[in-house]
This record gives C-alpha cells, sequence and structure tokens, in this order.
C-alpha cells in the first residue's frame, strides 16, 4: 500500500511539472510574438518615416527644380531662364503678357506661364493728375510686321539689337537692352534689366530674349501690357 502510494505521487509530480513546462513554453512563445509584433510595427513606422521623408525631399526637389530655371543672376546677355524657349508651333493659344511694374514679361498659353523673362519698360513718371504711371502704354495690343536686327535713335542717343514692333508702327518695340552710338551695349542700362522700369516706353528684354521674340512673334500675336 505504501509503495502504490509512493507511485501515485510521484506520478502526479511529474504530471504537475510536464504542465508548468507548456505553461512556461506557451508564454514564452507569446512573449517572442508580441517582440516580433512590435519589431514588425516599428520596422512599419519607419518604412512610412523613410517613405514620407523621401515625399517630402521629391516635393521639396520638384518645387526647387520649378523654381530654379530662371536665371540668377540675371545675365543681360543669355536667355532668362535655363530651359528652352518653348515651340510657339506646339502652343494652343499662344500669347504674350507684360507687366511693366514686375519687370517680367510672360510668354502664355492660354491661363499658363510656359516661360517668364525678365525685362524693363517705360520709366514711371507723375502724370497731370499727380498719379505716377509709366511711358509705356497699357492694353491689348498686336505683333506688326516691323522688325530687324538693330536700330539706333539720335535723338535719344541710344538704340538696341532685335527688335520687333507691336504699336506705331515702330514707336514701341521688344527689343534688347540698350546700345551706345558705337554699337557696344550700354552696360550701365543694361543691369537694370529686371530689376526696374528704365526704358522710354518700350520693353526691353536681355539679348538672347529679344532675338528670340524678334524670330519668333508671328504678325498679330496679341500682346497684353499690364502696369
Amino acid at each position: 500500500m505504501s509503495r502504490l502510494i509512493k507511485f501515485i505521487l510521484v506520478g502526479f509530480l511529474v504530471f504537475a511539472m510536464f504542465e508548468s513546462y507548456q505553461l512556461m513554453d506557451g508564454n514564452n512563445s507569446s512573449v517572442q510574438a508580441i517582440k516580433e509584433e512590435k519589431v514588425e510595427v516599428t520596422s512599419s513606422s519607419t518604412s512610412s518615416a523613410r517613405a514620407s521623408s523621401s515625399s517630402r525631399n521629391v516635393t521639396s526637389v520638384t518645387k526647387k527644380s520649378r523654381s530654379s530655371t530662371m536665371r540668377t543672376p540675371i545675365n543681360w546677355r543669355l536667355s532668362s531662364e535655363t530651359k528652352d524657349y518653348p515651340n510657339v508651333r506646339q502652343l494652343k493659344n499662344f500669347w504674350v503678357k507684360v507687366s511693366i511694374s514686375k519687370n517680367r514679361t510672360y510668354l502664355m498659353d492660354g491661363d499658363q506661364v510656359v516661360y517668364t523673362m525678365y525685362s524693363s519698360a517705360g520709366q514711371y513718371s507723375k502724370n497731370s493728375n499727380g498719379k505716377m504711371v509709366s511711358d509705356t502704354p497699357t492694353g491689348t495690343f498686336y505683333v506688326q510686321q516691323e522688325r530687324g536686327n538693330s536700330f539706333y535713335n539720335s535723338e535719344l542717343n541710344e538704340g538696341a539689337n532685335y527688335w520687333v514692333s507691336w504699336l506705331n508702327h515702330g514707336e514701341y518695340l521688344f527689343h534688347s537692352v540698350p546700345t551706345n552710338s558705337d554699337g557696344s551695349y550700354n552696360e550701365t542700362e543694361a543691369k537694370k534689366l529686371g530689376v526696374q522700369p528704365a526704358s522710354h516706353g518700350c520693353v526691353r528684354l536681355s539679348v538672347a530674349d529679344a532675338r528670340w521674340m524678334m524670330e519668333n512673334l508671328t504678325v498679330g500675336t496679341k500682346i497684353v501690357v499690364q502696369d
């Protein structure tokens, strides 16, 4: 009888130890699962953070690339933007907008700006009513047939290269920064390009931009001049 009791007690102890081991193993598995879940969540969060950071970087680069096409500092000899000029033939509704106060001339396709040029239009002075007005008329005009490689105005002691008329058949023009009587560029005046209104009424452009305008503005192209 004593041996039977001992045998039962030993069996009970073995069973209890086995159950305890299973319980510990289950807990360890749960802990490991929790750890793995945390690692997975952390990895996912890190990936999301990296993706978000990458997205911000791409957006930043995109914005930077869009805003960095304007040539800085301004070079009055070269094109205003570092990208190519637009192909006018591929534009559905091409026209030109001049902003006197902003010192910019915009090549437009409908309501979209496709190219921006540094420019300097007419200087401001007070009219009879005491209002500051530019020597460049505002309104809607159209490119005329008159154009050429150079001109010189002896009365103003000033000339320019690459010109095209948009009002009064040779009176108001797009043209390059001004030249002296010997044909050299007036660098003092040229440095005002894109910075301040400086002309007698025409719209001054960089040498490269003026040449492009002379060669690409067809007769009848709409020109809108705003203050």
